[in-house]
């Protein structure tokens, strides 16, 4: 079943997010109350979160994903939680989005322009070190001493760990997508103060106004987390495929659910 037909299925879809672990919240005495709408119970002290708010959200965040995908809008996927870093960085490669999943450099958003100089500079490193392998084989000696170009090398590595899922990034996202903004609250601030649309799977322990369109499931659990944003990531996939077979000419509008 793919990801189109299990939106389409309710039922089904309620019963992949238990099989996943999505309703398992934190215990009670780490909620935040303004999750209240979204609890179904509590369990041995700990929050049972209502998935039937959770299949509501997913599929508005698979058509908000689509949307963006059909428009050519460009996403950004976040997490710097240890347990959702591969998940991320995998999905946002698998369908074309940038990501960031180590440290989250302050200003990456706010202060743009400047992250964007370090970018370049990432860029121009590599290109001097192609430089450096020609000249190399042609027999050159290079214009540099062993200790300057490791200071290079070791510089470019660390612009390579922090931008390496934005480098391609010439520009504010028209969305983000967030797992987990309590942990991630710099990013999800940014973003907010920026008013950039944002997705969120938000558990039972964080504000699910950090973000305009939160899903209220488990953040802690890795199947929770990959099963949500594979969803929420095929929703951009199909998207940009249905743009690419228009020819990159957005089709008709069709109703789509808009980030609130």
């Amino acid at each position: 079943m793919d990801v189109r037909e299990l939106l389409n299925n309710p039922k089904e879809l309620l019963k992949k997010l238990f099989e996943v672990g999505a309703h398992y919240g934190h215990r009670k005495s780490r909620w935040n109350p303004k999750m209240k709408p979204f609890i179904y119970a509590v369990r041995n002290g700990i929050h049972v979160i209502d998935v039937r708010y959770t299949v509501v959200a997913l599929r508005k965040a698979y058509e908000r994903m689509r949307e963006e995908g059909r428009r050519g809008g460009t996403v950004l996927f976040v997490s710097t939680k240890p347990q959702a870093r591969a998940i991320i960085k995998e999905e946002a490669r698998r369908v074309g989005a940038f990501y960031v999943v180590e440290r989250w450099p302050g200003g990456l958003l706010t202060n743009f322009e400047t992250i964007h100089k370090r970018i370049l500079k990432m860029k121009e490193y590599e290109s001097l070190f192609v430089e450096f392998e020609e000249r190399r084989r042609r027999g050159e000696v290079l214009p540099y001493t062993k200790k300057e170009i490791l200071k290079m090398q070791r510089e470019y590595a660390k612009l390579r760990k922090l931008f390496g899922g934005i480098e391609n990034m010439n520009h504010l996202p028209d969305l983000v997508y967030i797992v987990d903004p309590k942990y991630n609250h710099i990013a999800a601030y940014e973003v907010k103060k920026l008013g950039i649309p944002s997705i969120g799977i938000v558990d039972t322990n964080a504000d699910p106004e950090m973000v305009d369109l939160p899903i209220p499931a488990n953040d802690e659990s890795m199947k929770s987390i990959r099963f949500i944003t594979h969803i929420v990531a095929q929703g951009y996939l199909d998207g940009k495929r249905e743009r690419e077979a228009a020819g990159g000419i957005l089709p008709e509008e069709t109703e789509t659910t808009q980030v609130s």
